[in-house]
């Protein structure tokens, strides 16, 4: 793994613990944005990997995400479509007003659950893979 990938997932599983934080004292909308960041360094991550190129905005990186993950069968559905889902929270966080403009406990451990298993995939795909000769103890 380059340098570069690792310090976006470094960046990502800081992310998730300043997020289960959040949830923790109450914070959700902060928590389900920072699970969505999470999940967007991960995917900074797995696409600087792929083609050597950082994307700077959500809508670059969700989008080349999908293109690189189309015919992948790595990912399943539900991890391709995990940025587009929970950008939906970082909106609240950031622009919506009013009282349908929260979010719940729920939806964000949910956020923060499905961040875990998104960032955890990436990192394993990105893993240096392990002779079988020399493995690890």
């Amino acid at each position: 793994m380059t340098p570069e990938a690792g310090r976006f997932l470094t960046k990502a599983h800081k992310h998730l613990e300043d997020a289960a934080t959040m949830l923790g004292v109450g914070l959700m909308e902060a928590a389900g944005r920072t699970a969505y960041l999470a999940g967007f360094h991960a995917a900074q991550a797995f696409i600087f990997e792929s083609i050597g190129k950082i994307f700077k905005s959500h809508n670059g990186v969700q989008t080349e995400f999908l293109r690189l993950t189309k015919a992948d069968p790595r990912f399943t559905s539900d991890q391709r479509i995990f940025l587009s889902q929970t950008y939906n929270l970082k909106t609240i966080a950031d622009y919506e007003t009013g009282p349908s403009a929260e979010v719940s406990a729920e939806r964000a451990a949910d956020a923060i659950e499905a961040g875990n298993q998104f960032v955890a995939h990436i990192a394993k795909l990105l893993a240096p893979a392990q002779s079988e000769s020399n493995p690890k103890p």
